[in-house]
């Protein structure tokens, strides 16, 4: 949401040429700031510590601190070497931990993530799983003595922290954020739980400030981002950016917490003109200064082929977006594309501290639920197959087991149960009874029509139709009989010659001769 009615005060501004907090007048043309999520009020992490910026000094030219050794932002356990916290910025941690329980009660646990986090003058860190891929690389750079940044690679939450105080402040902040962005992550894409993250570390910066870890005054910026399946999660404060790269095209999904940002915004200023402001400097946002400070985050949708890149300023700050689009897009790897853009910006004057990570993402699970979509489909038509060939079956078993038929068994008409087929070699009739009706003695259209079988609807109507077969035989064999008798006495009378024979007794007569 927008704030339209940003009031007039002064704000607490970060400038990194004088390595100092100052207080600036927010002027009327300035453009708005994004609301937080929450109010101060309702904030569990809100604290009501201040920082007096009056006790904030530049450094001087003449400390003879060497921090290339020693600082747990750059150092890993193999390196590290005996050093006391009062000559370093190395983190005493049963020490500081004390302290912080003795005096304000605190939990903050400032253990440091060596497994998951590499940050060195000049390091990086690629890997891969089944649904990202990603690469990193930070750099001192071309002319600072060392690196203030610190980033975080614990998949799939990825962070990069710009720091800001000089000597023994930015370095301390920025590995304290990520320390506490890393042990507070959330366990889904969820944005505010992202958000409350980067504001605890904020609570954790001050309270170290406050009790003597690092300087009072140190800073830094913050932007993370968190992956599940197709969703990421952003949360962000200060001027570190994240970049999207979809189909070719590079977005900055980010909002810079600057003043020469506002100024782009409000139409004083174009982009071009904000990069050599005096003032391009000036943080309007950023972690150690305000205890009510809070994180811009939201949610994106992003699918497979998509890149995102995570930098701080050391890199936004020396090279054009579209310069950056073009090596992301023709870099092949995240660690290529890492690479390729620190080494960008170190060929245009490496400035600043330059910290990159490139993520990929290469399974969105859109594929993988389009498989569960399409195994679901083809099971449910497979079960329905099935079922429907269960009822098919069923009900043709059914109706072969009542269906009845006349057959022939043994030149005998006989009953059957089912159907004159078979399946598969199996016959589909059992015989129910035998009779005693010849084939022979029925006429040769009923026979034929009996080798085929005769469909009948019950056992009943079979019987009764094999009865009537049966008097239909009697009946004819009768006919003939009688037929024969009248015959065989026309032959034994005697024959007159005057006496003319009936036509139907010689018709009878030659019928008989016949058979």
């Amino acid at each position: 949401m927008i704030d339209t009615h940003r009031p007039q005060h002064l704000i607490k501004e970060y400038d990194s040429d004088t390595s100092a907090f100052v207080d600036n007048e927010v002027p009327e043309a300035l453009p708005h700031h994004i609301e937080p999520s929450f109010t101060a009020s309702n904030n569990p992490i809100s604290t009501t510590m201040d920082v007096d910026a009056q006790q904030v000094e530049p450094i001087s030219s003449d400390e003879s601190l060497d921090f290339t050794e020693g600082v747990s932002q750059i150092i890993t356990p193999s390196q590290s070497k005996p050093t006391s916290p009062s000559t370093t910025a190395e983190i005493d941690q049963e020490e500081l931990a004390a302290r912080l329980e003795k005096e304000l009660g605190s939990t903050q646990d400032f253990t440091k993530l060596f497994e998951e986090r590499i940050a060195t003058e000049n390091s990086y860190e690629a890997g891969k799983n089944t649904h990202l891929m990603w690469g990193s690389r930070t750099d001192v750079g071309c002319v600072r003595s060392h690196n203030e940044d610190s980033y975080l690679v614990r998949t799939p939450l990825f962070c990069v922290s710009d720091g800001m105080g000089g000597h023994a402040a930015g370095e301390v902040a920025s590995s304290i954020t990520v320390n506490t962005v890393a042990r507070m992550m959330p366990s889904s894409p969820d944005a505010a739980l992202l958000g409350h993250a980067i504001e605890a570390a904020n609570t954790a910066v001050i309270e170290a400030a406050k009790n003597g870890l690092g300087k009072p005054g140190m800073g830094c910026t913050c932007t993370c981002a968190y992956f599940e399946n197709d969703v990421m999660a952003i949360a962000h404060v200060g001027d570190s950016r994240a970049y999207l790269l979809h189909e070719g095209a590079l977005i900055r999904i980010t909002h810079d917490h600057s003043y020469v940002e506002e100024l782009v915004e409000a139409g004083q200023i174009t982009a071009d003109e904000a990069r050599v402001h005096p003032q391009r400097s000036v943080i309007t946002r950023a972690l150690g200064s305000d205890p009510n400070m809070y994180a811009d985050h939201f949610t994106l949708n992003v699918s497979a082929g998509d890149r995102i890149i995570l930098c701080s300023d050391g890199l936004s700050g020396m090279i054009y977006d579209r310069d950056i689009e073009d090596i992301a897009v023709a870099s092949k790897t995240p660690q290529m594309c890492a690479d390729n853009l620190v080494d960008a910006a170190l060929a245009a004057g490496g400035s600043d501290n330059v910290t990159v990570i490139v993520v990929d993402v290469v399974d969105d699970g859109r594929l993988a639920e389009t498989r569960a979509h399409h195994r679901m489909i083809a099971t449910r038509i497979i079960s329905a197959s099935i079922i429907a060939l269960i009822l098919t079956l069923g009900i043709g078993f059914w109706s072969v087991k009542h269906s009845v038929y006349l057959g022939i068994k043994d030149e005998a008409v006989a009953i059957y149960t089912g159907i004159p087929d078979d399946f598969l070699g199996l016959e589909l009739n059992w015989l129910e009874d035998e009779t005693s009706v010849l084939i022979s003695d029925l006429p040769e259209d009923t026979q034929k029509r009996l080798e085929a079988g005769i469909e009948l609807t019950s056992i009943e109507e079979a019987q009764d139709t094999v009865s009537a077969y049966r008097e239909q035989i009697d009946t004819r064999k009768a006919e003939e009989l009688s037929r024969q008798n009248e015959i065989s006495n026309a032959v034994e009378q005697p024959i007159d010659p005057n006496a003319q024979i009936p036509a139907e007794a010689i018709a009878a007569a030659d019928g008989a001769v016949t058979n």
